[in-house]
């Protein structure tokens, strides 16, 4: 039972590593098995290995019927959770997400001036870009005052934009 223990622990030991130093061994398997992207990974062969040894010490020590039997239930147990991580991982990869906000999107966006916009020059105004309040530096063609609300003409850069005063 105590090689069966030894390599759950060992098992769980790699699936830490893998964690701490993701990416790393990538590519190491690239090339071998054709077809096999993704299945040959660290958290795949820690997740076979500690249930292969958990699984046979499981096995051994309830029913008693042996190491080849025990062996043989940790290595079906191994190949279950080996699966199950690979599919779980490769959904995890997949997740589709939405894109990351840019600075045009602020085109004809809502704010308000935080620091008061001379004639010549620039103030600044305070957006929402992704739900996330930001301030940009701002010009207009005429001058606005603190506090006003602005619809956004025209992204300078990625850090100002030109504005106009609402009118309502």
């Amino acid at each position: 039972m105590g090689w069966f223990l030894g390599l759950g622990f060992a098992g769980l030991a790699l699936l830490v590593l893998a964690l701490l130093f993701d990416g790393l061994l990538d590519g190491v398997f690239d090339g071998f098995g054709g077809g096999l992207d993704g299945l040959l990974s660290l958290p795949v062969i820690a997740g076979f290995v500690s249930m292969l040894g958990f699984g046979g010490a499981l096995t051994l020590g309830a029913t008693g019927l042996g190491a080849a039997t025990a062996t043989g239930a940790g290595a079906l147990a191994g190949t279950g959770a080996a699966w199950l991580t690979w599919r779980f991982s490769g959904a995890l990869m997949r997740a589709r997400t939405d894109r990351a906000p840019r600075g045009d999107d602020l085109m004809g966006t809502a704010g308000s001036v935080v620091t008061a916009i001379p004639a010549t020059g620039y103030g600044e105004v305070l957006l929402h870009l992704g739900g996330q309040p930001v301030k940009y530096a701002a010009k207009s063609a005429t001058p606005v005052a603190r506090g006003t609300e602005v619809w956004v003409d025209a992204v300078l850069s990625s850090t100002s934009v030109s504005v106009r005063p609402v009118t309502r």
